[in-house]
């Protein structure tokens, strides 16, 4: 398969978790506030708005391909961040729960792994980065 598809595809993937997420979160801040507290975040509803506001920016930033290198690396540490802050150590002691978050935090560590690859290949023709750099003519 061509270069280039695979990194839209690889785009639209990531972009597949971070826009719907952040939409969620915007239109429940109560709720997403709430998960934030009960985390023992500091200020937790601007927490909320940031943390919603970013995944949908950046994630739209991801799926049409705009400054992807640097968003790439923004939302792989944010990955890396999420995942230890939101999963780590989490369970209460019931092995269920215990097994999931782990399982969680490995799928963040696993999701920045593809932003790096991203970040390294950049977006691919089909992108506004693509365009922008005139590499929208080769279409491998």
């Amino acid at each position: 398969m061509p270069r280039n598809v695979l990194l839209l595809i690889s785009r639209l993937l990531l972009a597949a978790l971070f826009v719907p997420s952040g939409f969620l979160a915007l239109a429940d801040i109560a709720g997403t506030s709430g998960y934030f507290a009960g985390l023992g975040l500091p200020l937790p509803t601007l927490v909320a708005w940031a943390t919603g506001l970013f995944e949908l920016i950046a994630g739209l930033a991801i799926l049409v391909g705009f400054k992807t290198p640097i968003v790439a690396l923004l939302l792989a540490a944010f990955c890396i961040a999420a995942g230890f802050i939101g999963h780590y150590g989490q369970g209460g002691g019931d092995p269920t729960l215990t097994f999931l978050h782990t399982q969680i935090l490995m799928k963040d560590i696993a999701i920045a792994g593809g932003f790096l690859a991203l970040a390294m290949a950049g977006a691919g023709a089909y992108s506004v980065d693509g365009r922008a750099f005139g590499v929208g003519a080769d279409v491998t």
